[in-house]
């Protein structure tokens, strides 16, 4: 029982598609203009800024779920590489004042994510893709 790789792909998959979840459950009640004012002043068409949804909202049901958990994944790693590109490159090399990674949280979003889409969702899945 403490061996069980299919128990510790579940708790990883849950503790990222909630914890991600959150962030856009309050861009759905907030709304992303923030978002959509960095998008723009780099350049991009305000469209984009949509794009959070899926990596905020979608991918992590998906990833909760277990169905399709492996794209979920992958947009993730997306919503996260162009988060930290768009809001935060400045702080790329950065620590806190504690002594911890400026962008640790960022980093473990983008890091359990590349973890789940390399091992998969594991059998507590909907459909172990």
């Amino acid at each position: 029982m403490l061996m069980n790789d299919a128990l510790g792909k579940f708790i990883l998959r849950q503790t990222l598609g909630i914890l991600m979840l959150f962030h856009g459950v309050h861009k759905l009640f907030h709304g992303i203009d923030g978002i959509k004012g960095l998008v723009v002043n780099h350049g991009l068409p305000e469209l984009f800024a949509y794009g959070v949804y899926i990596g905020e909202v979608v991918a992590p049901v998906l990833i909760i779920l277990g169905f399709y958990a492996r794209i979920g994944a992958l947009l993730i790693v997306i919503n996260m590489l162009v988060a930290i590109a768009l809001a935060h490159p400045h702080e790329l090399f950065m620590l806190t004042q504690h002594g911890g990674w400026q962008l640790e949280l960022q980093g473990f979003f983008l890091f359990t994510a590349v973890t789940l889409f390399f091992t998969g969702p594991g059998a507590f899945s909907v459909n172990r893709r």
